[in-house]
């Protein structure tokens, strides 16, 4: 029922030399949410790990992970938990909770063993945690949300942060979800870099036959990923991270690293991408 993937840091001059499949090999994620599997990417940014679970009515446990040389998955790590699909229940601790689509759950270092069922589709994201921080549900109500773009500039967008330091505490564990206003098709323009933490992109809520035009690379150099629903995008410090869809979308945000202020960014402008 468990498969994970290790997936190794790129520098930015080998990152040129790649066609498109080395891209897509490198820096996207596919085949995450498969019916009573739970699948993880390990990775060497940040030591980042992110996958998929879909109980498909039954149970899947999260416990030892050989790549975390742990016995446990959070003896030494925190967790974010996004619901994307119907009615589900995680359990940890002797801890459950319900959890709708669209809901949040942070889990701290040493939580144990994770028990994820029902109807859910889980998304998960992982980073190494020096300290314990308590266990909390978000509710999409509960999260701080953050107005963007214009209509003009076809970016209208929510940020909805939950994991976040204006909602509450983590360890270096920062995620949230981007929801774009109907009609709107860029999901983050201008670009930016961040020297200080990576990213990773999860989009969803898309329709099978719709794509996301997923912008990276150095910003005098950029490349591209087609993306589909529920595949995810591996975005290193030196990249940018930017999209267009052919469809609605959206998608999950999640970094770690040495910073977890948002605005930490490194802005560029669209006339200097290359």
């Amino acid at each position: 029922m468990l498969q994970v993937e290790t997936r190794h840091a790129v520098h930015p001059d080998q990152a040129r030399t790649m066609d498109t499949a080395a891209l897509r090999r490198h820096f996207l994620a596919e085949g995450l949410f498969q019916d009573g599997r739970l699948r993880l990417v390990y990775t060497h940014y940040d030591r980042f790990v992110l996958g998929g679970a879909v109980p498909a009515g039954g149970r899947l446990t999260l416990d030892h992970v050989p790549e975390t040389g742990t016995p446990g998955f959070l003896d030494r790590r925190e967790l974010g938990i996004v619901n994307l699909g119907g009615p589900g229940t995680v359990t940890a601790m002797g801890d459950s909770w319900a959890m709708a689509r669209g809901d949040v759950l942070y889990l701290g270092r040493g939580a144990g063993p994770v028990v994820l069922a029902g109807e859910g589709r889980f998304y998960l994201a992982s980073a190494p945690a020096h300290r314990t921080c308590p266990n909390r549900l978000i509710r999409p109500t509960e999260a701080n949300r953050v107005e963007l773009g214009s209509a003009e500039g076809a970016n209208r967008r929510a940020i909805m942060q939950f994991i976040h330091p204006l909602v509450m505490e983590s360890c270096q564990l920062v995620l949230g979800y981007t929801v774009l206003e109907p009609g709107s098709v860029w999901n983050t323009m201008p670009p930016h870099t961040h020297d200080r933490r990576m990213e990773a992109y999860l989009y969803w809520d898309m329709a099978p036959e719709d794509r996301v035009l997923h912008l990276m690379g150095p910003p005098d150099e950029t490349r591209h990923l087609f993306v589909a629903n529920e595949e995810a995008a591996l975005s290193p410090p030196w990249s940018i991270h930017a999209g267009a869809g052919t469809g609605r979308h959206g998608f999950v945000w999640a970094m770690a690293g040495d910073n977890t202020d948002f605005t930490d960014m490194d802005m560029v402008a669209p006339g200097d991408l290359r």
